[in-house]
């Protein structure tokens, strides 16, 4: 591997473990998530989930981008921390304008978003030259450059018409990461390597720590929620209930897939495949946790109240929604999908309109008791699959 110019603010292969910085940028997400949730809650229609994906795909893209940034550098040089905290910032200010990012504040949310994601990759581009992750950094570059024409345009025109072009933006994006970011004289990116992973073990922690730093957008909600009101009995079984969510969706993220990424990065013939995997999962997954967190708070306040039909959709299809990216990111790194993930998605999604009279905590209790029904189907599998080994 080259080194460059800038060895000395490059990561050494070995320095494995997530660094303080990386763990403090992740941070500014829980608020993030809490605003986009926030959002939703406030715009509970299709209008509004759209919304929401729009904004939460951005967000994304900084996480993932800035990640593949400290996986290059090495985290503990006191350039790197300068270079980071404005990234921070930038995702704090998205974070602040999420509210009105579809209104006055539109220019606010895309200018930040485009500042850090050129400005983080023009830095990376200028430490990395004479290193062979360069060519990754300008692609990257290249595609940011590619979708600001449609995010600064969307931000200059209101409704619907700024909605379809930021979600045009994004969708470009997102295609590039599979397609190998073709750019012009560069082509695309390796099909069999991966150029800027340092260490899968890195790599796969990180996503693991993100994905903690995601729950705890629900319990903020919970805690929050649950004390805005009286400690009755139906308020506590639904704050109950709500915690016992988070913590099956924790353990079933973890469960062997979890904690199995690097190995699977490490053996794979193909990592550029599973690393493309692994991004898309996560967006599907955290998208779960954001409509969870919403239906949590629904929950909590009006545990007996009338169902709103989007209040159905959001409390069961919250959990569908991460299940189906729990699949993809086990298919990302054992090439198969366990059927319970699978019977459980499609299970929450039949039962969606046939429980729309059912009263809110009803409802969450069956998401609740399908999630324990994979969880518990995971740890039946894992135990057969010792006895036999």
């Amino acid at each position: 591997m080259t080194t460059g110019k800038f060895g000395a603010v490059l990561r050494r292969p070995g320095q494995a473990r997530p660094a303080f910085l990386e763990l403090f940028f992740d941070l500014v997400f829980v608020l993030a998530f809490f605003r986009l949730s926030e959002e939703l809650l406030q715009h509970l229609s299709w209008t509004g989930a759209f919304e929401t994906l729009v904004l939460l795909l951005p967000v994304l893209a900084v996480w993932v981008s800035t990640a593949r940034f400290l996986d290059a550098f090495a985290p503990e040089h006191p350039l790197v921390q300068l270079l980071t905290m404005p990234i921070m910032f930038g995702t704090l200010v998205m974070a602040a304008a999420t509210p009105e990012a579809f209104g006055h504040k539109g220019l606010v949310f895309a200018g930040a978003y485009l500042i850090v994601r050129a400005g983080g990759l023009a830095v990376a581009i200028f430490f990395l030259r004479g290193h062979e992750a360069q060519p990754s950094a300008v692609r990257l570059f290249f595609w940011v450059g590619v979708a600001a024409v449609p995010w600064i345009a969307g931000a200059l025109l209101p409704g619907w018409s700024r909605g379809a072009l930021w979600m045009t933006a994004a969708a470009v994006e997102y295609a590039a990461i599979a397609l190998g970011f073709p750019t012009p004289r560069l082509g695309r990116s390796g099909e069999r390597r991966l150029e800027v992973v340092v260490s899968e073990e890195h790599t796969a922690e990180r996503y693991q720590q993100f994905f903690i730093i995601a729950l705890g957008e629900p319990i903020v909600v919970i805690g929050l929620t649950f004390g805005s009101g009286e400690f009755g009995a139906d308020r506590t079984a639904a704050t109950l209930l709500a915690f016992g969510t988070t913590a099956l969706l924790w353990r079933i993220y973890i469960h062997r897939a979890g904690a199995l990424l690097a190995d699977a990065m490490t053996a794979t013939d193909n990592p550029r495949r599973v690393a493309i995997l692994t991004i898309y999962s996560h967006v599907i997954m955290i998208a779960g946790i954001v409509a969870i967190a919403v239906a949590d708070e629904l929950v909590i306040t009006h545990p007996f109240g009338h169902s709103d039909p989007a209040w159905t959709a959001v409390i069961l299809g919250g959990p569908a929604l991460f299940l189906a990216g729990r699949a993809t990111f086990e298919y990302a790194v054992f090439g198969r999908v366990s059927p319970p993930r699978v019977i459980g998605a499609l299970a929450l999604l039949a039962l969606t309109p046939a429980m729309k009279p059912a009263p809110p905590l009803a409802l969450a209790t069956t998401a609740a008791l399908i999630l324990a029904g994979v969880a518990a189907a995971d740890t039946v599998r894992t135990r057969r699959f010792s006895s036999d080994s």
